[in-house]
């Protein structure tokens, strides 16, 4: 038997390493990467505390990144791999991206996008999730924890 690393769960491995990164920065521990052809294009976590920037969200940064690695502006053949549903915000730059297939792991009750009555994103946009949920949610909760002692 072969294994082959370019498997839903392999990226999402990839976006739970980003969000330690972050944990072990002091930023929320949120990773994410962008997939195109079974490769990972763009990797990021949230950087807000380190860059002074409500808006560096790790989905932000890693759509930026994308953007960069293919010299245009929409992802309609890529996936990205999220630890945590993404925000209204990200959910928007996801929909002007036409973001092929969006994954996240743990899911947002306060603010992730899907407690929104209307789908922020691009209605091509195929939805999975809870890969590497477990994982995900005890990683923020160990930060919020360690964040009230």
């Amino acid at each position: 038997m072969t294994l082959s690393v370019q498997t839903d769960e392999h990226f999402m491995q990839q976006a739970y390493k980003q969000a330690e990164m972050a944990y072990e920065k002091g930023e929320i521990p949120v990773g994410a990467v962008v997939v195109a052809n079974h490769t990972i294009i763009a990797r990021a976590h949230n950087q807000t505390e380190q860059l002074n920037d409500v808006t560096a969200h790790a989905e932000m940064l890693a759509l930026t990144a994308a953007f960069d690695k293919i010299g245009g502006k929409y992802l309609k053949e890529c996936s990205m791999f999220v630890t945590l549903e993404p925000c209204s915000m990200c959910a928007g730059a996801l929909f002007w991206a036409q973001l092929g297939k969006l994954h996240y792991a743990a899911s947002d009750p306060k603010r992730g996008f899907s407690q929104h009555s209307k789908n922020l994103l691009h209605p091509r946009t195929e939805v999975a999730s809870g890969l590497f949920q477990e994982e995900s949610k005890l990683l923020l909760q160990k930060f919020f924890a360690k964040l009230r002692t």
